[in-house]
C-alpha cells in the first residue's frame, strides 16, 4: 500500500456496504463450510468408535498436547504484540477501524441492529456455560467420557485463553455514546468471537462423531452461520472493532483446531494400540 493510502475511507465505505457485505459474507461462509464438510465426508463410512471409552493413556496424550498448543498461542500472542508495537502500534489499522465502526453506527438499519442484539447472546459466557454444562452431562450420561473432557477441555481452555490474550494486548473498546449493548473490559480479541467459534466449531465436531453421515453437511453450515453471524454482531452494535473480531474467530479456530487434533491423535493413538496389543502379547 502506499504511504499517503486513506485507511479512514475505506473504512467508511466499508461501513456504508456493511449489511450486504454481512450477507454475502454469510453465504460464503456457509457455502464454504459446507463444502469441506462434504469433501472430508467423501468416501468416508461411518465411525466405529464414538470415543465411548477411556483408553489407557488417552488422558495424558489429550492433556499434552492441549498444554503445549495453549503456550504456543501464548508465546505467539507475546511475539506478535511486540512486533505491532515496534511497526507503529498499527496506526493504520487503527484508523481503518475506527472510520468502519463510526460508519456503520451511522448507516445500519435500525431493524438489523435489533436482530444483532438478540443474537449476539448466542456468545454471551453465561450461555456458553449452560451450553457447556448440558452438553457436557449429556456426553457423560451418554457414556462418551473422551468427547466429555474434550468439550471441557476446548470451552475451559478457551474461558482461560481469551482474556489472556486480552490482558496482553490492553487494547480499549471503541467508544460510542448511544450503544445498544455496552460491554466492559478490552477489546482485542473479541471473546463472544472466539468462544462462538470454539462451542459451535465443537459441536459441529461432535456432530460429526455421533450422529448419522447424512447430519455433517448441515451440522457444518449450521456452525459456520452461528459463527459468523454472532462474530458480526460485535461490529454492528458497536462493541468491538473489526479486527477485534477477527482476530478472535482467528484465535478460537486455532485453539479449535489444537482441540479436535489432540482429540482425533489420542483417540487413532489408542485404535492403534488396541489392534496391535493381542500380538504383543501373543506367545
Amino acid at each position: 500500500m502506499p504511504a499517503d493510502f486513506d485507511w479512514a475511507l475505506l473504512g467508511t465505505q466499508l461501513g456504508l456496504m456493511a449489511w450486504p457485505l454481512f450477507l454475502g459474507l454469510l453465504a460464503c461462509s456457509v457455502v464454504l463450510a459446507g463444502g469441506v464438510a462434504a469433501w472430508l465426508a467423501h468416501g468416508r463410512t461411518p465411525n466405529a468408535d464414538a470415543g465411548s471409552a477411556l483408553p489407557q493413556g488417552f488422558v495424558a496424550r489429550l492433556g499434552a498436547g492441549l498444554v503445549s498448543g495453549f503456550v504456543l498461542m501464548l508465546a505467539t500472542a507475546v511475539v506478535f504484540t511486540a512486533l505491532a508495537r515496534l511497526l507503529g502500534d498499527g496506526r493504520a489499522l487503527q484508523r481503518l477501524d475506527e472510520a468502519l465502526s463510526h460508519s456503520v453506527a451511522v448507516n445500519a438499519p435500525p431493524q438489523a441492529l435489533a436482530v444483532f442484539g438478540w443474537l449476539t447472546h448466542f456468545g454471551e459466557p453465561m450461555v456458553l456455560t449452560a451450553l457447556g454444562a448440558v452438553v457436557g452431562v449429556a456426553l457423560w450420561l451418554a457414556g462418551q467420557r473422551g468427547l466429555t473432557l474434550g468439550w471441557l477441555a476446548a470451552l475451559g481452555g478457551n474461558a482461560l485463553l481469551n482474556p489472556t490474550l486480552k490482558a496482553v494486548f490492553s487494547r480499549a473498546r471503541p467508544w460510542h455514546p448511544d450503544t445498544v449493548s455496552p460491554a466492559l473490559g478490552f477489546s482485542f480479541p473479541s471473546g463472544h468471537s472466539s468462544g462462538a467459534m470454539v462451542a459451535y466449531g465443537m459441536l459441529a465436531y461432535l456432530a460429526w462423531r455421533l450422529l448419522p453421515p447424512r447430519c455433517r453437511v448441515p451440522a457444518a453450515m449450521l456452525a459456520a452461520a452461528v459463527i459468523f453471524t454472532t462474530a458480526s454482531s460485535r461490529v454492528f452494535l458497536q462493541v468491538h472493532f473489526a479486527s477485534d473480531v477477527v482476530a478472535g474467530l482467528c484465535s478460537g479456530l486455532g485453539w479449535l483446531a489444537l482441540c479436535v487434533g489432540s482429540l482425533e491423535f489420542a483417540r487413532h493413538r489408542a485404535a492403534r494400540r488396541t489392534r496391535t496389543q493381542p500380538a504383543v502379547n501373543r506367545p
